[in-house]
């Protein structure tokens, strides 16, 4: 049996990664960090860990992987989240009936708030 438990994003300047990332989703640091490698933990659930890796990479659009992050209220969190340093990425393919917004961190690593109102008694099943 397989079990997700850490994703891991590269990023240049770990040490502001790290605070975007552990202020957008309420993460602490599971461990000190080091000069390139942080894991950060859902504070209060049950939820994959997310890794910063201070490692150049080059940034591919359209993205091969991306954060689907759900949100009870999610214009508030696109707010919220826009204060933090993240912008709304305009994507002319986005259907009228989508439930997400698609936005990236301030290192341009792209992530989904999708709109579930309902989700906090979701389980594992998918999207």
């Amino acid at each position: 049996m397989l079990k997700i438990v850490s994703i891991v994003i590269r990023v240049d300047d770990l040490p502001a990664q790290t605070e975007f990332w552990k202020a957008a989703l309420d993460y602490v640091e599971r461990d000190p960090a080091t000069d390139d490698w942080v894991v950060l933990k859902p504070r209060d659930a049950d939820a994959p860990c997310i890794a910063l890796d201070a490692h150049r990479s080059e940034r591919v659009l359209p993205p091969r992987i991306h954060l689907d992050i759900y949100a009870e209220d999610q214009d508030a969190e696109v707010e919220r989240l826009s204060s933090l340093g993240a912008t709304v990425v305009p994507w002319e393919g986005r259907p009228d009936d989508a439930d997400y917004v698609t936005m990236q961190d301030p290192e341009g690593n792209r992530f989904c708030i999708v709109d579930r109102p309902d989700w906090a008694g979701w389980s594992a099943g998918g999207r």
